[in-house]
């Protein structure tokens, strides 16, 4: 990933975090964007102390003109832009926030649906929209949009969330067919159930030795924040430059058992 420049949503926990310290320490520079200002300060503060070069920018992405400020200041502070991992989304956890926000189609308030929508579809068409015709003019890029394996299987609730991610597994494959020819690779990550703060109270339950044989994930456990920022790397860096439009899920086996 060296001298390679990367935009990052959602990178102040979670799979973002570990994705912003995989790709610093492979050499990448990068624009780590989140919501929360001081969480984000605080992450950014960590992997450049161990000598990355990562620049913070805060912004609400389920707002085009935030999302393009991020966006050009790639262009700012790096002069390019290599690589969009568009990965804020909100999920289960979610719900500590908006209680409403999780629920199945019959229970949830319009408003609540546009609000997950806009934050796990819109910042993607927004980061896109905003990233393609850069990497179109330079004849290259990496977009990886990360989904979920609730976009491949039907859920009993959190169905606006299910609904975004399905959505953005079928716009990556349309983006791959569409622009590369232009030598922008899109592709989609889909993680399973991974230990991060989206899915913490369900993750004793699911790693619990009465009940990790039975939830539906061959390999009996949730996965590591790690595991997917190894993955990120391998769509980011030009170990892929042959994948374009896959969707790539790491779950465990979950999705090859369901």
């Amino acid at each position: 990933m060296a001298g390679k420049t990367v935009v990052l949503t959602g990178a102040s926990t979670g799979l973002g975090r570990a994705t912003m310290s995989k790709l610093s320490e492979e050499g990448a520079r990068i624009i780590a964007c989140s919501r929360t200002e001081s969480t984000l300060a605080a992450a950014v503060a960590e992997v450049n102390a161990a000598g990355g070069s990562v620049v913070a920018v805060a912004g609400d992405l389920s707002d085009d003109a935030q999302v393009g400020r991020v966006i050009d200041a790639a262009i700012t502070e790096f002069g390019q832009l290599d690589v969009l991992i568009n990965n804020a989304g909100v999920g289960y956890g979610y719900r500590q926030v908006r209680p409403n926000s999780m629920l199945a189609l019959h229970e949830a308030p319009l408003d609540e649906w546009d609000h997950v929508m806009g934050i796990n579809l819109g910042s993607v068409v927004y980061g896109c929209r905003r990233a393609l015709p850069l990497m179109i003019e330079q004849g290259s890029g990496s977009i990886i949009n990360v989904a979920s394996i609730l976009g491949m299987v039907g859920h009993h609730d959190a169905h606006a969330y299910t609904t975004a991610k399905g959505a953005i597994i079928n716009l990556t494959r349309s983006l791959a067919k569409t622009y590369g020819p232009f030598n922008v690779r899109s592709n989609t990550l889909a993680p399973g159930y991974i230990d991060t703060p989206m899915i913490a109270e369900y993750t004793e339950y699911l790693n619990a030795e009465e009940t990790k044989a039975s939830w539906g994930c061959p390999m009996g456990r949730t996965g590591r924040p790690e595991e997917i920022a190894d993955a990120m790397l391998y769509l980011a860096s030009d170990m892929s430059t042959y994948v374009n439009g896959a969707v790539l899920a790491v779950d465990g086996g979950f999705t090859a058992s369901s």
